[in-house]
């Protein structure tokens, strides 16, 4: 049987792809992703406008809908509706998969595609892939795409199944499959999307359910290139100095976090009064670990003390580790900055970290990706003290805000549901050069890099 093709949609077909390939080629790998993130924004923005994306089957609107469209894809969670009431199951799947595209990453996806299709990758496609996974060397980047959806898909699978039998006897075997595979997708990607309006308040002292979101969100936001290494090498001494900085240092500031928050929100009643010693224990680990870049939370952030919530912006705005699905500045890029730090302190040298030696053009990355973020924030949070100024009773709730739209965490002391227009304009904003990153737009925006053929003669600065 021979089946008849339609000339013209195979031209249209065609057309398109020639476009897409031309345009791949014609933008520098940063420019081709910005336009990719913009693209699936505007697709899950028209998806999640139809009346079948909404639980009352009426359009949620072109703002509410292009905010959460671009909270999925930046994998943010912020949210100024209720993913579990207000979305119908079409719409929450449509969420899921905004998550699952914008953390795994469009090209990772795109060259598994083209290895199941027998395509060729090529130099374009192996710059984008190095570029999205923050990869130091252009070297294996199809087989580090392989391993990504390996471990996407391992840790995903199991962690759904886990979750499913534990809330069966709850939800039924439907919800409780679907509960499950979209906290996974949720929680992997460390977009801390939830389908109930309290988040995982109500799971402060399970076991299971703290056991399986930690492992998933911590494994997102250590980094692909980690994990890998992991499953490899797996002996400390043959690591890579990313792997050790970012090791190292995530479990130094676990413990710092989970000490401090442990210590404070035991004096707090409206926290842990009612929680037995387990169960703070377990809501102090958690609470330590989601503001580096997920937006679940087991406690009321806005019943915490103030404390509290500055150390969480503290680590919301330092984040998880580069190559991984979380946001923020990065562990190992404050790392390295703290090392340069404690080096001038010791009167200059080499800047160096397990008998390795950080090269200066690092240090100086490091610098400028810390202060534009920082800059960032705070100039989001001078703004959103003139939009919000009705709404919020505390500077420190702005400030929250902001830094959480630009670490891509997602928690909130309860001001995105009341966010005016503007305001949430602003936070789509914000969540979109988090994600991407201030210097990733930086390089898609400059057309070449400028080099200064002159020399100058060196004078000093006072500094201090």
């Amino acid at each position: 049987m021979i089946e008849n093709v339609n000339p013209k949609s195979q031209n249209k077909q065609s057309k398109l792809a020639n476009k897409i390939r031309k345009l791949r080629y014609q933008l520098s790998p940063p420019q081709f992703i910005v336009v990719i993130f913009l693209a699936l924004i505007t697709i899950g923005t028209l998806l999640l406008m139809m009346p079948v994306a909404s639980h009352n089957g009426h359009s949620i609107g072109f703002i509410n809908a292009f905010f959460t469209a671009v909270s999925a894809v930046c994998v943010n969670g912020l949210s100024v509706l209720d993913a579990g009431s207000d979305f119908s199951i079409a719409g929450q799947s449509i969420i899921m998969l905004l998550i699952q595209i914008g953390g795994l990453g469009f090209m990772t996806i795109s060259v598994i595609i083209a290895i199941i299709m027998g395509k060729r990758i090529g130099l374009k496609e192996r710059l984008l892939i190095q570029h999205t996974t923050q990869s130091s060397t252009s070297q294996g980047l199809v087989r580090l795409s392989i391993y990504i959806f390996i471990i996407v898909f391992a840790f995903e699978s199991i962690a759904t199944l886990i979750l499913t039998f534990h809330w069966e006897s709850s939800m039924g075997w439907k919800t409780a499959f679907f509960y499950a595979l979209f906290h996974s997708v949720s929680a992997f990607n460390n977009a801390g999307f939830a389908l109930w309006p309290e988040g995982l308040v109500a799971y402060v002292g399970d076991p299971v359910v703290n056991f399986v979101i930690i492992t998933l969100f911590v494994a997102g936001g250590l980094g692909y290139i980690v994990i890998v290494e992991l499953f490899q090498k797996r002996k400390w001494r043959k690591f890579s100095l990313h792997t050790k900085i970012v090791l190292s240092s995530s479990l130094i500031i676990t413990i710092i976090g989970f000490s401090i928050l442990f210590l404070l929100e035991s004096m707090n009643p409206a926290t842990y009064g009612t929680l037995n010693w387990g169960e703070r224990v377990q809501a102090s680990l958690f609470q330590s670990l989601v503001p580096r870049s997920v937006g679940f939370n087991t406690l009321e952030i806005t019943h915490m003390l103030t404390a509290s919530q500055f150390l969480i912006i503290i680590y919301m705005f330092i984040g998880a580790a580069s190559g991984g699905t979380g946001g923020g500045v990065k562990i190992n890029t404050v790392v390295v900055l703290i090392l340069a730090t404690i080096t001038t302190f010791r009167g200059g040298g080499q800047i160096h970290a397990f008998k390795r030696r950080i090269p200066q053009e690092t240090v100086l990355r490091a610098l400028a990706v810390v202060m534009s973020s920082l800059a960032c924030v705070l100039f989001i949070a001078l703004v959103l003290t003139i939009t919000e100024d009705m709404l919020a009773d505390h500077f420190l709730e702005v400030l929250f805000e902001a830094t959480s739209a630009f670490s891509t965490t997602g928690l909130s002391m309860g001001l995105t549901k009341d966010l005016s227009t503007p305001g949430k304009i602003i936070i789509c904003f914000t969540m979109f050069i988090g994600r991407l990153g201030p210097l990733t737009l930086a390089y898609a925006l400059a057309k070449r890099k400028q080099q200064s053929r002159l020399g100058y003669p060196e004078d000093n600065i006072l500094i201090g």
